[in-house]
């Protein structure tokens, strides 16, 4: 028997609609970037500072303007001399991997426009520093509103937000940039929030442009990325296609859903991945639409049940398409004629993120029947 909350048009999923009735954004510059070290190649649309401008912005880049930091450096807030205000990222001097980590961001971020996507405003080049200039995104990070100590509990309305955006500026990195670029380290602590908490996705230093990739084809590269958001395929054998992404999606969408960080070592034994901790509960909650036991306590049931319903069923969806094997994915992403349930389209790589676009604006031609085909994959 069809769920009652698989399509609904007139659920709670108005919410979304009315948030997000915009097209994709559609316009991409298509103009190469070849890096130099002498700081030209960047268009002309992104401005370069000098080593003191950003010194200046960041107070001698201070310890209180310190916004983050990692593997590769320091994040820290800034105010330009017009009063923008801006994250200043600063590379750690003398890496090599550092320094390819800054050609790849330059050049990736530059070519890219969405809204939900981090803005570059510049960068910086002088002598060992190399800086990137960030619009400032005020309202920290999801991670930090779903796992800091003493924060206030995310409502369930700011997670669906939350979630359509991070998969409209997904959808676009995989769909209407070209070439289709692969972030390689989707994760809550890379989705910033703005006070409106409209999501941006963020640090596109791992990302790779997918020039090599086609319908049938894969790019091997060394494994990078954050442990508890990797795909198994992708961790074992390097095989890099957006699918990396996608179940990397599907792990920020459990965050979501549960409230549960990726690793936790405080959970008993056997229960600290949150992908292993929940494929029971979501063949539970999906079988018998009872959400108890997978869902964040903190929200005291305070949740629209056919949105949740639905990030369930997407969460599902992106993360066990990862754990089959490729002739099981070859199986399931036969295409599916317009009208028939399904999510998996031979033709694009990303059908389980456009799947929750669908979703969340109450598609009718999605079904939630499409679990006929694929759950038995994230069961055993």
């Amino acid at each position: 028997m069809p769920s009652p909350y698989a399509s609904s048009q007139n659920s709670g999923s108005s919410f979304l609609r009315s948030h997000y009735s915009s097209q994709l954004a559609g316009s991409v510059s298509t103009s190469n970037y070849r890096y130099s070290p002498d700081g030209g190649g960047i268009g002309a649309s992104k401005s370069w500072f000098s080593y003191q401008d950003l010194l200046g912005a960041t107070n001698g880049f201070s310890e209180d303007n310190l916004l983050g930091e990692g593997g590769f450096g320091c994040v820290y807030k800034g105010v330009l001399g017009d009063g923008r205000v801006v994250a200043v990222k600063q590379l750690k001097a003398g890496g090599g991997q550092g320094e390819r980590e800054f050609q790849a961001e330059v050049e990736i971020i530059s070519r890219i426009h969405h809204r939900h996507l981090v803005s570059l405003v510049g960068y910086c080049i002088s002598e060992n520093q190399r800086l990137l200039v960030y619009d400032y995104v005020p309202n920290n990070t999801l991670h930090h509103h779903l796992h800091a100590e003493g924060k206030t509990v995310m409502d369930w309305a700011s997670r669906v937000k939350v979630a359509a955006g991070a998969a409209r500026g997904l959808a676009y990195l995989h769909e209407d940039c070209q070439p289709r670029i692969i972030h390689r380290d989707i994760k809550s602590t890379n989705i910033l929030l703005d006070n409106n908490f409209e999501a941006r996705v963020a640090d596109f230093g791992l990302a790779k442009l997918a020039l090599e990739l086609d319908l049938h084809t894969h790019v091997s590269t060394r494994v990078m990325g954050t442990f508890g958001y990797l795909a198994p395929e992708y961790a074992s054998t390097g095989k890099l296609t957006e699918k990396s992404d996608v179940f990397s999606f599907g792990v920020v969408l459990l965050e979501l859903i549960t409230g549960r960080k990726p690793v936790d070592a405080s959970q008993p034994v056997g229960d600290e991945s949150l992908v292993e901790w929940a494929r029971p509960l979501l063949t539970q909650a999906l079988d018998k639409e009872e959400f108890g036991d997978i869902v964040d306590p903190k929200l005291e049931n305070n949740f629209v049940a056919s949105e949740m319903f639905r990030m369930i069923e997407a969460a599902a969806a992106c993360v066990a398409r990862a754990l089959d094997s490729m002739e099981e994915l070859a199986d399931l992403n036969n295409g599916v004629k317009p009208g028939q349930s399904g999510i998996f389209s031979s033709r694009e790589q990303s059908a389980q993120i456009r799947m929750f676009q669908k979703m969340a604006f109450g598609s009718q031609d999605y079904s939630s029947e499409y679990l006929d085909h694929s759950q038995s994959s994230w069961r055993s």
